[in-house]
């Protein structure tokens, strides 16, 4: 059975429009920039002996924590190894 030719151009037209809504650089305003920062970012804080350090703290202080991070000249990452730095003991021999 053939198709009629209004069939037809429906169907490129649907085509065309899948098309365009899947390609483009920024689909819903993400370009390829932002993966090429965080990998930057991510050699970079190699590159420095940092590692990804993930726990989960009290809501209260994380506050406090965010508070004092603003006016710390290294930020979150400064202001916590300053912290730790502090409370914990030079040499594992003193613990």
């Amino acid at each position: 059975m053939a198709m009629k030719k209004t069939d037809l151009e429906k169907n490129k037209a649907l085509k065309l429009i899948h098309t365009m809504k899947q390609s483009g650089p920024d689909r819903f305003g993400k370009g390829a920039p932002a993966v090429a920062d965080r990998r930057e970012q991510r050699r970079l804080d190699q590159a420095q002996g940092l590692v990804p350090f993930a726990c989960k703290l009290n809501v209260e202080l994380v506050a406090r924590l965010n508070a004092r991070a603003q006016s710390h000249p290294g930020g979150m990452t400064g202001l916590l190894t300053e912290l730790i730095e502090k409370g914990l003991p030079a040499d594992a021999s003193q613990a």
